[in-house]
């Protein structure tokens, strides 16, 4: 069998199960967070934490449970971080510094895990599981949280109630996440994972080397890191290395997990809006971008100019043997477009070109289909955005859903779209300045530049995902990057539910026969070019000076 012709066939199987599980899980997590029962372990955390699940929370407080909440996890994580050596399983390991706890922290609790260490010779048994782990789900459901404040404030009409935040952190950690985390666990022990909390195993190899051998509880954080979109990898080369990711199987595995919940949501949106149809129109968006990046990577990975990599069939350098240019490229765009951050092989090593199209992945806010959660309300924005230029065109009120997309809701969303490219661009612009900046690049040009303007991007969209080629553990990169995952992750948030808020007051508005149907296809390419238009003008002098000219050139 050619490898082009098996890469086609994996992606099929792929896009086959995605579509099967589209209808059964979208519709089991709107059943979740529509259901007035609690279960009884709910019913325990409630109390543990002193919250009453059916208090009903406009935006001002959902908003308050979510930074509250997540300013005590980085909080918890930085504290279990400095005093790691005097914890039990520790396996040696020293307190890990305060520049780089924080980063740590801040990765984490955002959704970016963002590494600025090698985690096999970093974390101990501790860190790892009652740390990273933990804020692997919970990251993850406060994600998921915000997601389906907004879509209520779509939903419900004349009250400015969006639900009640801990409700929908337990129900999505409870419900959703921890029993598929656990089946993909158990199926990737099953492909050969590994899963223990031995000691480390210190061994002679066959050249007469010293190699220690780092175990720990990998299958089960391989497979939240992935399914929560995460990212954050036990071992330093993640999910290449073979103890996280063993073979095909479980390659494919992952992938699958990297993108079912955040194209499953809007399915989930369509169903708590009362229109099926308007979640295809979202999830086609979704997937025509990710389709056509996954085209576009695994072609210029394939054609990669210069006659060794012409000889091997690709270029091969800095991607396992065993997954080949086709499986490294589809995980590339599937991290990439999804905030996780999760690879297989080295961002760095992918042509100039396609790993642009690996950053515009990025740059498009991580919503083709993003996060789990943060795709979906990303979507949304971008979706009023798009009826606000419709409305322009044909110089009528731009409505959605019902809910007209007046002053306050357009100054909302341009808000939302403006954070991340000013994270972006003025961190790249102050590293690319300061001495401490400069100072750890290890490559110039082009390429260089690609680098850090790589590592502003995913940091700020939550990706955590590099191109490496340069020191990032360092206070300049710990801090900045840090503060950009923060800012990226939270500033966000506000007005999505400050925009949900608004929309939850207003009263529906009939619809007329000049209403834009935003259910028809005609809408879902108007998406898609608002997408690429609004990234393209903020983006393209970015791109210029770094992938598009080293691609040029090369």
């Amino acid at each position: 069998m050619s490898p082009v012709l098996a890469d086609v066939l994996q992606v099929t199987a792929l896009v086959g199960a995605l579509a099967l599980v589209h209808r059964p899980l979208g519709d089991y997590m709107a059943a979740v967070y529509s259901s007035k029962k609690h279960l009884r372990i709910e019913r325990w955390i409630y109390r543990g934490v002193g919250a009453d699940p059916d208090a009903q929370m406009r935006w001002p407080a959902y908003l308050r449970g979510v930074l509250i909440f997540s300013a005590v996890g980085v909080l918890f994580l930085y504290l279990l971080q400095r005093v790691q050596d005097k914890l039990p399983l520790s396996l040696g390991f020293k307190a890990i510094t305060p520049d780089q706890a924080f980063n740590t922290a801040a990765s984490f609790v955002s959704n970016t895990n963002w590494q600025s260490y090698s985690g096999e010779v970093a974390m101990g048994h501790v860190t790892q599981t009652a740390g990273l782990a933990v804020q692997n789900f919970l990251s993850a459901a406060v994600g998921m949280a915000v997601a389906v404040a907004l879509v209520r404030g779509f939903a419900l009409s004349r009250t400015g109630d969006l639900g009640n935040f801990w409700s929908d952190l337990v129900r999505g950690t409870v419900r959703i996440l921890v029993p598929l985390s656990v089946v993909a666990a158990v199926v990737l022990v099953a492909c050969g994972a590994i899963q223990n909390f031995g000691d480390i195993h210190h061994i002679t190899t066959l050249t007469g080397d010293k190699q220690a051998l780092s175990p720990g509880a990998v299958a089960s954080q391989e497979a939240i890191k992935n399914l929560g979109t995460n990212g954050g990898g036990f071992f330093n080369a993640n999910s290449a290395h073979p103890f996280e990711n063993p073979n095909g199987l479980s390659n494919l595995l992952e992938i699958f997990l990297l993108l079912v919940i955040p194209f499953s949501m809007p399915r989930t949106f369509g169903k708590m809006v009362g229109s099926l149809k308007q979640g295809y129109a979202i999830v086609a968006a979704m997937g025509a971008v990710w389709i056509c990046a996954v085209v576009a990577v695994t072609w210029l990975e394939y054609a990669h100019p210069g006659t060794a990599s012409q000889l091997a069939g690709g270029a091969m350098e800095g991607k396992e043997q065993r997954f080949g240019e086709g499986s490294s490229s589809l995980f590339a765009v599937s991290t990439t477009m999804t905030s996780t951050g999760s690879v297989n092989s080295f961002h760095d090593s992918f042509g100039g070109l396609s790993g642009g199209v690996l950053l515009l992945g990025m740059m498009l806010g991580e919503i083709t289909p993003g996060g789990v959660g943060s795709g979906l309300y990303g979507m949304l924005i971008m979706a009023i955005i798009a009826v606000f230029l419709a409305g322009l065109m044909v110089g009528r009120t731009p409505e959605y859903l019902g809910k007209k997309i007046g002053t306050r809701e357009i100054k909302l969303a341009a808000c939302y779209i403006l954070i991340t490219p000013a994270l972006v661009l003025i961190g790249t612009a102050a590293a690319i300045a300061l001495p401490d900046g400069k100072a750890a690049m290890t490559n110039v040009g082009a390429h260089g530049f690609s680098e850090v303007l790589y590592a502003f991007t995913s940091a700020s969209n939550n990706n955590g995902s590099a191109f490496a080629g340069f020191g990032a553990n360092t206070p300049f990169f710990n801090t900045t990057l840090g503060l950009c995952m923060l800012l990226g992750r939270f500033l966000p948030m506000v007005f999505v539910l400050a925009l949900a808020g608004s929309l939850a007051e207003q009263k529906p508005i009939p619809e007329t026969a000049g209403t834009l149907r935003t259910e028809k296809p005609l809408f879902t390419g108007l998406l898609v070019g608002t997408l690429l238009i609004v990234t393209g003008l903020t983006f393209f002098p970015a791109l210029a000076l770094g992938p598009l000219a080293e691609g040029l050139t090369s």
